[in-house]
């Protein structure tokens, strides 16, 4: 191990558990005597430009435990635009503050910066490893079998569809529309199935931005339910797109891969009311989904730890050009193991929900998505009792 600093960069939006990888890298960091410093970047990539870091290696250990449970990004992130010129700055940062290991936290954006500067770092002669630390509620980054974020992320979405669908049941006179974050990946819009603990059980309808959304059979599906049952629970993707493959409702702004999505909920609550003059409303958690610590999956906060730990140990073996990836072992009982994949595999290749996931009428999920996702969210959503 060459000595020298370590600098940790977060990227893109957090997630429930992106201090828990920060936890984890800078307590390995720690055990290692060559490490004279572990910066972190105050704003992201903006910050390593702005050189704006924070010195991690004395923070008492109480106070480090805290990021435990952290919402949010205690060193703060940014989706700042970086251009050619900008990586060969970062490198020449990174050479003035004998910065000799880099660990790149973030999702598929973050992870293109992370191959460009380990590109630039490359080309100009600067001798940094540079490794990936996977983080995304979307679930959409290529080759690992999940990522830190999208546990946390799927059990407040099912949670929160749970207790929806109680209440629409006790008083079944209205259609509950629920929209989903996840751009083009509809892996957070799937997990609300999680929300079924017996038959019965809301969601009744699930929407997917991988299969081509029909106006005319969204209504059909609703009728019958609402005929049926009185209330009905949908849970669409943020990213619902017509067969043409256009946005169900056009995006209010986009720039890059930054998008300002259209209200798909309120939009398809207006055409309940409007088509069949059945009583709708929509609910978009959104951020809150992607901020809730009290949602947090133990699964996913002890994975984002090994995450953030393994991306450093990775790092001081001389690797880089790297992610921190998940393999998922076979057997009934849930088991992962760590993996590198070379970042040039990951950098801005989205993972979409498999075809084998969606069931044959787009409406819901399969029994063998359920299977794959359950271990994800943690420890059993609470069941309820209802005497209607």
């Amino acid at each position: 191990m060459t000595k020298g600093n370590v600098l940790i960069v977060h990227g893109g939006a957090p997630t429930a558990v992106i201090n828990a990888s920060l936890y984890g890298a800078v307590t390995e960091a720690k055990c290692h005597p060559e490490v004279d410093k572990i910066y972190g970047a105050i704003g992201g990539s903006g910050g390593v430009l702005r050189e704006e870091f924070i010195d991690l290696k004395h923070v008492e250990e109480d106070k480090l435990k805290l990021l435990l449970h952290t919402p949010a990004s205690a060193i703060g992130t940014s989706r700042d635009h970086l251009e050619p010129e900008d990586y060969k700055a970062m490198a020449q940062i990174l050479k003035r503050y004998n910065i000799k290991y880099v660990l790149f936290n973030g999702g598929n954006g973050s992870m293109d910066a992370c191959g460009k500067l380990y590109k630039a770092c490359d080309d100009y002669g600067v001798q940094v490893n540079v490794v990936g630390i996977p983080k995304t509620i979307d679930n959409d980054i290529s080759v690992t079998d999940h990522a830190p974020g999208f546990g946390s992320a799927a059990r407040y979405i099912a949670a929160t569809v749970s207790e929806v669908s109680q209440d629409v049941k006790s008083l079944p006179i209205h259609v509950c529309i629920i929209e989903a974050m996840g751009r083009n990946a509809g892996w957070l819009t799937a997990a609300s199935a999680l929300a079924r603990t017996k038959a019965g059980d809301g969601p009744d309808l699930i929407y997917l931005p991988e299969h081509p959304f029909d106006e005319e059979q969204f209504l059909e599906d609703v009728k019958a339910l609402y005929e049926k049952k009185g209330g009905v629970v949908v849970v669409a993707s943020e990213g619902l797109k017509n067969k043409q493959g256009e946005p169900i409702v056009a995006p209010v702004f986009k720039v890059g891969r930054s998008v300002y999505y259209g209200d798909v909920s309120a939009h398809l609550a207006n055409l309940v009311i409007q088509r069949l003059g059945i009583k709708a409303r929509s609910e978009k958690p959104g951020i809150c989904g992607r901020a809730s610590s009290a949602f947090q999956s133990e699964i996913d906060r002890d994975e984002a730890i090994i995450a953030g730990a393994e991306a450093a140990k990775a790092a001081f073996e001389g690797k880089t050009g790297v992610m921190v990836g998940f393999e998922r072992l076979p057997g009934k009982e849930y088991k992962c193991k760590t993996k590198l994949i070379p970042i040039e595999e990951v950098m801005l290749h989205e993972r979409i929900l498999p075809d084998k996931y969606i069931n044959e009428r787009g409406n819901d999920v399969t029994d063998e998505f359920v299977e794959w996702c359950r271990p994800l969210i943690g420890s059993p959503l609470k069941e309820f009792i209802s005497f209607k």
